[in-house]
Formats: C-alpha cells, sequence, structure tokens
C-alpha cells in the first residue's frame, strides 16, 4: 500500500520525574532528508535519531524535534566552567577598558559564550535520558506514519479513479478508429472513382496495398494494448509495493508517450479530443504522485 510523505506524529514518555518529548513533522521531497533539533545533552545522538527515521521512511522531508524537561532543578545535566567564566570576565574588562567603555561586564555579556555553561561530562553517556527521549521519539515517528498511510490510502483511491477513467477514454479511442477504417476505404474508393474516368486502368493490388497503409495508419490498436498494460502495472505498483514514487513516475511517462502517439496517428477530432482529456488526467496523477513516498 502506498504512503503519501506529508505526516505528523508527537511522543511522549516520563520517568523518575523526568519527560522527554518527541515532534516528527514530514512534507515532500525527492529524496530522504532529515533535520533534527536535539538538547545539548542529546547532540551526540544526532546519527542514532537519523537512522530511527531511516528505519521507517524511505522519502521526504523529516523534521524531528526533541526535548528533555527535569522536574528537579539539581538533575539539569549542566554545569558552571568557572575558569572559562573568569577567563571571559577578565577578556571582556580588558575590552571594555581598551575601547574606554563605562559599562560594567554582567552576567548576561558571560552567557553569551557557550563555554561557560557545559554539559556535565557523566550525562554526555546518560542511557536513562537517551532510553526516554527513544521511546518518545518511536511514538512519534509509528504516528506519522500511520498518518502518511491514511493520506496514501485517499491517494490510491484517487489515483485509481483517473485510471479507471483513462481506461475508458481508450476503449472508446479504439471503437472510434475500427468504425473509421471501412469509412475511410469508402471515402478513398469514391475519391479514387471521382479521379479516374477508366475504371479498368485501376491496379487493384497497388490499391489494396494502399487500403493496407490507410488502416496501419489508422489501427492504434497497438500503442492502446501498452498504454493499457502501463495502467496494469501502475494499479499493481499502488496495491503491492511500498516506496514505488518514482516506479509510477516512470509509467506515467510511458503512458503519456502512448498519448502522444495516439493523437499523432489519428486525425479525427473526437480522438484528438479523447487524447487531451487523457493527458488531461495524467498531468493531475502527476500532481498526486510527487507526495507519494
Amino acid at each position: 500500500m502506498i504512503s503519501s510523505m506529508t505526516g505528523y506524529g508527537r511522543g511522549e514518555t516520563t520517568e523518575d520525574r523526568t519527560t522527554a518529548t518527541a515532534e516528527v513533522r514530514s512534507v515532500n521531497s525527492r529524496y530522504l532528508e532529515v533535520n533534527s533539533r536535539l538538547p545539548r545533552t542529546l547532540t551526540l545522538r544526532e546519527n542514532e535519531v537519523k537512522e530511527l527515521v531511516r528505519a521507517k521512511f524511505a522519502r521526504g522531508k523529516i523534521s524531528i524535534s526533541l526535548n528533555v524537561v527535569h522536574e528537579n532543578a539539581n538533575e539539569v545535566p549542566l554545569k558552571i566552567n568557572i575558569a572559562a567564566a573568569k577567563a571571559y570576565y577578565k577578556l571582556l574588562n580588558d575590552l571594555r577598558k581598551a575601547v574606554k567603555i563605562q559599562s560594567k561586564v554582567s552576567l548576561e555579556h558571560l552567557l553569551n559564550f557557550p563555554e561557560v555553561l557545559e554539559i556535565d561530562e557523566f550525562e554526555k553517556g546518560d542511557e536513562k535520558e537517551w532510553r526516554l527521549v527513544k521511546k518518545a521519539l518511536d511514538t512519534a515517528l509509528n504516528e506519522a506514519e500511520l498518518m502518511r498511510q491514511r493520506e496514501g490510502g485517499e491517494l490510491l483511491n484517487d489515483l485509481v479513479h483517473r485510471i479507471e477513467i483513462i481506461n475508458t477514454k481508450l476503449t472508446e479511442i479504439e471503437r472510434i478508429a475500427k468504425q473509421r477504417v471501412p469509412e475511410e476505404r469508402l471515402r478513398l474508393t469514391e475519391r479514387i472513382k471521382e479521379l479516374v474516368t477508366d475504371q479498368s486502368i485501376i491496379d487493384q493490388n497497388r490499391l489494396e496495398l494502399e487500403f493496407a497503409l490507410l488502416v496501419d495508419k489508422l489501427d492504434v490498436t497497438e500503442e492502446s494494448v501498452r498504454f493499457q498494460s502501463h495502467n496494469k502495472f501502475f494499479l499493481d505498483a499502488l496495491k503491492k509495493e511500498d516506496g514505488v514514487g518514482r516506479k509510477l513516475n516512470f509509467l506515467v511517462q510511458e503512458m503519456n508517450r502512448e498519448a502522444n502517439t495516439i493523437g499523432a496517428k489519428s486525425d479525427s477530432s473526437e480522438i484528438a479530443h479523447l487524447v487531451v482529456a487523457i493527458k488531461e488526467e495524467l498531468e493531475k496523477i502527476r500532481e498526486q504522485l510527487q507526495n507519494i513516498e
């Protein structure tokens, strides 16, 4: 079953007064792109986050937001780098004196330097915190996947309906093309009679050859059969395979090629209008495919 590339999911896990939350947003993209926003304590886990996403999705631009909140302020996994704070304080004071600024160096100035508050070395390897975040992320990814599947179901119904419309129009084109063969044969015969007074000089073999060439020009059976074969493969892929967006796009290109050939072979206005209608449906299908994984 196909999936859309649009989805959203949220997960939350709480344990021992620590709450981990995860949000996943997914939109269209030609390839799989993963952008993550992690707490400072989890910056070393970025690759692991991406691997979890790759295990779920093949295409789409995925935005991940992770957050960890400790209810007890004493559990915040940061510590003051006193040496760095003193060094920056002295540096800022030297700068202030050098450029003759009267205002004093404040705490706000020092906090602009990330080294003043650093991640506690012990917390960098906090497996418990990562375990909570991973659980929340799994929930968010599952929710996003479910939404993508639901939207994929809606896309499936729309695409199947459009293929059915195309097949109906192909059947009508075949009917019109076959009907025109005897009409064109009669027209060609009448035209020859008008041009040639003595009918005995007409080369019947040459005339039959011209009829055969005419029939070949009007016959769109081969193109129609190939077109319907593409339609069948298209429907099979929709219902049986995952991650088929690229394959479906290729099939639509082949369908469009057959439609162009049918239009070029026929000088019938009825067939021309049907070909235009088919190409309109193919364009709508192509637009829908941009959102399929």
